[in-house]
């Protein structure tokens, strides 16, 4: 499980063995099933989530009651309430598995502890967050620009193991369109 996160290390910054192991010493291993919440609104958030396997989403639940799925996230993702994260609020999203997942939690103060420590580590972290902010720029800027054919067709583009994963419902509310909307999209494909 740790030569994930090796991994995604080494795709950014060059880490001494002795150093991982140091730095994977402030990450704790959870598994969750199914249906289970990483985080959930009104709580402290107290981890930045680092998939090793499963899938989460990501969704604020309006004052109707209706569910805008804001992200998804699979092994070798990072993901959590990141304004919650940061400035200790409370969480406005929540996060919950569509899959049993595992991950390696860290908390804020380990990973500013790593990045007092190892300018390498907080390089790493600045680089995850530039890519975060592009993705969700992206993302708004496709459900204020894009129609929901382009949005499926751009979706399928970019994650296509995830659409097969997902259920219809799930999928649709990414998009921001109903089921049926879907389901037509899904014939023309």
């Amino acid at each position: 499980m740790s030569e994930i996160l090796k991994e995604q290390f080494q795709k950014i910054i060059t880490i001494e063995p002795a150093d991982f192991e140091y730095i994977l010493g402030h990450f704790t291993y959870k598994k969750f099933k199914k249906h289970q919440f990483l985080v959930q609104e009104g709580q402290q958030v107290t981890f930045d989530y680092f998939l090793i396997s499963g899938c989460v989403k990501s969704y604020y639940t309006d004052e109707n009651g209706k569910m805008h799925i804001l992200l998804f996230a699979l092994r070798d993702w990072w993901i959590t309430d990141y304004e919650a994260y940061y400035y200790q609020k409370r969480a406005i999203v929540n996060i919950d598995c569509l899959e049993d997942t595992e991950v390696l939690c860290l908390s804020n103060d380990n990973r500013e502890k790593l990045c007092q420590e190892f300018h390498q580590v907080e390089h790493f972290f600045r680089r995850k967050t530039n890519r975060r902010n592009v993705a969700l720029q992206n993302r708004v800027l496709s459900l204020l620009s894009s129609n929901a054919k382009q949005r499926y067709e751009k979706f399928l583009l970019e994650y296509p193991s995830l659409a097969q994963r997902l259920p219809k419902h799930i999928l649709a509310s990414y998009l921001g369109v109903t089921r049926e909307t879907l389901s037509r999209l899904y014939v023309q494909k």
